[in-house]
């Protein structure tokens, strides 16, 4: 069990380091028909228990289960502050985890009879009125220039080993000026997501100053989530769909798709991108 210290004197929860291996080791047979090893990406299911109510069925890699849950009850609203939760403990025996919180979470069955299943890989999910919790966010307007965009695509080559190694994973980034703070990689863009909004939660790091990286596409989800944890620009290398520009117009993020060397495609706040290095 890990306990947490806070230096602002918030009690943080006692979380288990349960972490499992990304990647499984395998043999299959090519169109030659020679054997060859390799690996395949882990898929685990783990179903979330919060105070005793089954709430949901994460498919997930496994690799960071306990920023996962956290980040994953931040984003959905159903825990608003981070001293509410006493302890997560993940169970792979079991495929569990046990979250407990100080008080209960008022008016949770309520809640969780309002959800909307969204694009998410593998179906995500979205509980209570999180879109009508948008209307409240207010994000800050940044500068962003077309070669810090470039110096970031760059970095970012250097991660993504779960996907070099096995492949079949999504990857996420958290990103300041040049620097990436947090890489994860997960079955779908969704937990990644999650596990960073754990990370940060856990860490007190504001995301005002930051940008947000995926490899998926620019859904409503993946707005919603990033405006939340405070994130005014996101950046992909994927598409992006109707309901994400719509979603990232009304609250302000800063969107940029299709970004794969030096290709990009900014659906929303052109205004704040300064183009310094166009291509030649």
């Amino acid at each position: 069990m890990m306990t947490y210290a806070s230096a602002n004197s918030i009690q943080l929860p006692e979380m288990s380091d349960a972490a499992l291996e990304a990647a499984t080791a395998v043999t299959a047979v090519d169109e030659f028909g020679q054997r060859r090893d390799g690996y395949i990406a882990a898929e685990r299911a783990l179903t979330i228990y919060l105070d005793k109510l089954e709430i949901v069925t994460l498919m997930t890699l496994g690799t960071q289960p306990e920023l996962l849950i956290l980040g994953w009850l931040r984003n959905q609203r159903l825990v608003t502050t981070i001293d509410q939760v006493k302890a997560i403990q993940v169970d792979w025996e079991t495929d569990s985890a046990a979250v407990t919180t100080y008080g209960g979470i008022e008016g949770l069955e309520q809640r969780l009879s309002r959800k909307t299943i969204t694009t998410g890989c593998g179906q995500g999910t979205v509980f209570g009125g999180l879109m009508e919790d948008l209307e409240r966010i207010e994000l800050p307007r940044v500068q962003l220039s077309q070669a810090r965009i470039y110096a970031l695509l760059h970095a970012l080559n250097e991660h993504n080993q779960v996907y070099r190694q096995a492949g079949a994973v999504h990857g996420c980034a958290l990103c300041r000026d040049n620097h990436i703070l947090r890489f994860v990689e997960d079955v779908g863009r969704h937990n990644a997501v999650d596990a960073i909004a754990g990370y940060m939660w856990l860490n007190g790091i504001g995301g005002s100053d930051k940008l947000f990286y995926t490899t998926g596409r620019l859904t409503s989800e993946m707005v919603i989530k990033v405006a939340q944890m405070g994130v005014p620009v996101l950046l992909s290398r994927s598409g992006i769909t109707q309901m994400g520009l719509d979603l990232a117009q009304k609250v302000g993020v800063t969107l940029i798709a299709r970004a794969k060397g030096h290709h990009f495609l900014v659906y929303n706040g052109a205004e704040q991108i300064r183009f310094d290095a166009a291509p030649k």
